[in-house]
Parts: C-alpha cells; structure tokens; sequence
C-alpha cells in the first residue's frame, strides 16, 4: 500500500502485487517500518502517535503540521550511541556520533540530542546558534562549510566549539590568523578530504567525483598539502581527517573505498611527519525507508560494518585504530516524523489517477519537487472499505511540479477534510521549507506519552509581513 508498489507504472509488481489485486484491506494496512514507533492504527482507522489521535492534533494545532514522535527519535539516538559509542552513560567513548543538523534543529531538538548523548553537526553562524542556545556544549559541536566567515570563525572559536573541519586553504588562513590572535588559543580541527567516491541509495561510484565544492582533493595532492600545511602553521591541533560521500545510502562498499583512501592519506601523513592523526570521521549519508523499496541497516549493523572496513584498511596500512566519528541526521530525525494535511480537493483526469489535493505542498516538502524524491502517504483520520484508487498527492501552490507523493494507492472514497498522513519527513522538509506564493510555514509538534506540545510554532500574516518595510 506504498509508494512505487504500481507495478504497471514501474515495471514490475512491487511487493504486494498489482493494483487489480489490491483489496480494500490494503489502503487500511500501516507498515511499521515507515513509520515512527508509536504509530499506530485503530480499529476505526485513525492514526495515533503517542498516543495521541491525529484527529485531535489537526483539531488542536491546524494542518499542515509537522509530527515528530519524541520517544521514536530519542530511541533512534540511544541505537547509534550504542551502536557507534557516544557520551551518555559516562566512561571513554570508543567514538563519536555528530548528528547533523542540516537535516532538522530546533532548540528542542537540540535539547534531546544532547541530553542523548550525541555531538553536533553545524555547518552555519544560525545553526551555531540555535546549537548553543539549545544547550549543546561547545566542546560537542563539530562546524562544517565550504565557505565560513570570518565572523562565523571567530563566534566559534570564542566559543569553544570541540572541532572545526577545514574546507579551503583560505579557511585555514583565517582560522590560523583568528588562532594567533588569542595566546594559548589552539582550535581543534580536522581536514576534510574529496576521496573521488560518490555514493546514493544502492549505487556507488569510485571515481571522478572530486569536481566539487567541498574539501580538498585526494588525487591532486590538495589534501596532503593541507594536512601538512596545518601541521606547518602550528597554532591549529590536526585531530584527523573527514570524508563524506554521499546520501541515502544503503550499502557500505562506499565507505570501503573512502576509508581505504583516507587512511592511505593518514598512512601518507604519518610517513612524512613521524604522527599518526587520532581520529577518523567517515561522514553519513546512512538511508531511510521512504517506501518498500528501502530496506535500510540498523544501527548496530551499519557500525560493524564500518569498524572492520576500518579495522582491516588500518591492519593493511599498519596504523593503530583512531577514533571514529560518523554523522546520521537523516536516520534519526526523518522517520521520527510524518506530515499530516487535509484534503481539499480531489480530481480523476481521465481514469489515469485521481488528484488529491492537500493544504501544503512545495513549501513545507520540497524534495520530490527538487530531487524526484519519493514518499508514502494514507488516509489517516477513518478506515476505508472503498476499493484502491491510484492517487497522486499534490499541494495548493501555482505550479505544476508541485507533487508531494507521485504514486499511492489511497481508497477511491477519499475525499475533502480527510486527513493524510505522509511519513518520513523529518529530514530536510522543515529545515528547506519555504514562504513560496507567501504559505506560512507549519508547526513542529512533539508528542510524546500522551502529551503534544509546539516546538516550533506556525507562522502567521504577520510573521510574513515583518520584514516588509515597503
């Protein structure tokens, strides 16, 4: 009842048959692994998520609305602090886990990450300081980007923040000129490296991928120019090297690659400089269930695999173990939420689909817009006993790409004010939403045991308006 489950459309039966097989029983199935934990459905049909009825939450807080299921995302942290060490519980960590920001903060997210366990990705001076006003400790924060300010530099050394990841070599003069400028300030850093392997979904490549923005190139030499140039400067502490190689990603022969040649890298600083860098950061990119296709690691699998990648290329190079370092966000935070609109509208073109229309769209879910990016979606506030109908969910907004799940099967009786639900959308939806034909931007709401709270509030007219000084 997913997603890309149309075998006409796609080229085979997908993995529960064909529409003209599909009962009514179907459009009332939830399958658990795309959605947060406590979601559940009852026997009228209605969601729940902590608990909490999706009736009442449309009723309480409007739609759209963003749903995040607090227990499932704190659960999601302890798996990787688990999985991959961490600082919760007390002791030495064996390593680190950074979630990263970019794909979803608020303060109280960044609250749970903390009081979880994990460290902090940032890769901007806002993101820093919704860190830090959250209550992250400094000494937790790692701070990405291709292109720092001086400004952002300076906030974040004079905060302490525990490692920057260099990016350029004008990145290194600055910091370098920022360090020089405090006495016995010494900022940890680590040099980011372009390994040539791009990796996404079930799909890697090993080469010809150094053509970007990011970090310094492997193949040319950049790299161990700058690993070495750092270690030159000597007012900045060269804790490791970082790589990162992709999104959505399932299979860990990537990492295989990256690791083998970023530890080719330490084994080539080592030999020149007589020092063995002690940390390691592989990056993350670690995929999610969008729909039936995806059948994502968990935790502890993911952090097996990386360990003996890490540990056999450390044996090969004789190298002792460093610290290893990896950065979800999207594995934490995307299936911890789901979207929840009402239907407006409902259309059939032509016996091809039927059109639901629904109260958000583009603005609060850019992705299928912007990568081609697929989702699930149900009918959350009733049960069915109508037939399957092949769907299309779109928004309101004046543009004909505006499409928020391509191909669902939905019940042939959905209608206006029926609530859908979409799951997986914690990741990179709130964070990359917008004000596009001037929608305010829905809601965050926690829920957890019971109890729904604003994380983040609506916006308003009003919010809309207050930077026009026309």
């Amino acid at each position: 009842m997913r997603a890309h489950e149309a075998g006409a459309l796609h080229g085979g039966l997908g993995s529960r048959g064909p529409a003209w097989l599909r009962t009514p029983a179907d459009v009332n199935t939830l399958l658990p692994h795309l959605w947060a934990r406590t979601v559940t459905r009852g026997d009228d049909g209605v969601l729940t998520v902590g608990g909490v009825s999706v009736r009442d939450l449309a009723d309480r807080f409007g739609t759209p609305a963003y749903v995040l299921d607090e227990e499932d995302m704190r659960a999601r942290c302890r798996e990787y602090v688990h999985a991959f060490g961490g600082h919760a519980g007390g002791g030495a960590p064996r390593g680190d886990v950074y979630y990263a920001g970019k794909a979803f903060m608020c303060r109280a997210v960044v609250r749970v990450i903390a009081e979880e366990g994990l460290c902090l990705d940032v890769c901007s001076g806002g993101e820093l300081t919704t860190a830090l006003t959250g209550g992250m400790p400094p000494e937790r924060i790692g701070f990405h980007g291709n292109n720092k300010s001086v400004a952002e530099l300076t906030r974040a050394v004079d905060a302490g923040v525990g490692r920057i990841i260099l990016d350029s070599d004008q990145e290194i003069d600055r910091l370098s000129a920022i360090a020089r400028s405090r006495p016995g300030c010494r900022p940890r850093v680590m040099v980011r490296v372009t390994v040539g392997v791009e990796a996404h979904t079930h799909e890697f490549i090993a080469t010809a991928h150094e053509d970007q923005k990011f970090g310094f190139s492997l193949a040319g030499g950049a790299a161990f120019a700058a690993a070495t140039r750092v270690l030159d400067e000597d007012v900045l502490d060269l804790r490791g090297l970082h790589s990162h190689i992709g999104s959505q990603i399932f299979d860990t022969s990537g990492f295989e690659v990256s690791a083998r040649r970023v530890l080719g890298l330490q084994a080539q600083i080592r030999d020149a400089r007589d020092l063995e860098l002690p940390e390691l950061d592989l990056g993350g990119g670690f995929g999610i269930a969008y729909t039936t296709q995806d059948d994502p690691a968990p935790p502890t699998e993911l952090a097996k695999r990386l360990e003996k990648i890490v540990e056999d290329e450390c044996d090969l190079a004789g190298l002792g173990l460093p610290r290893l370092s990896v950065e979800p966000g999207r594995a934490i935070i995307g299936p911890a939420v789901f979207t929840l609109y009402e239907v407006g509208t409902v259309k059939d073109v032509d016996g091809i689909r039927s059109y639901v229309s629904v109260d958000g769209g583009m603005s609060d879910n850019i992705r299928t817009a912007l990568y081609d990016a697929s989702y699930s979606a149900t009918v959350a506030s009733r049960a069915s006993s109508a037939d399957p109908i092949l769907a299309r969910v779109v928004g309101k907004h004046c543009e004909a790409g505006d499409i928020v799940v391509k191909d669902e099967f939905l019940p042939a009786d959905v209608r206006p004010g029926d609530l859908i639900a979409v799951p997986g959308t914690g990741a990179y939806c709130r964070g990359m939403a917008s004000n596009y034909n001037h929608v305010p931007r829905p809601p965050v709401v926690a829920v957890r045991d019971g109890r729904a709270r604003v994380i983040v509030r609506r916006e308003t007219d009003d919010d809309l308006l207050a930077l026009d000084v026309g």
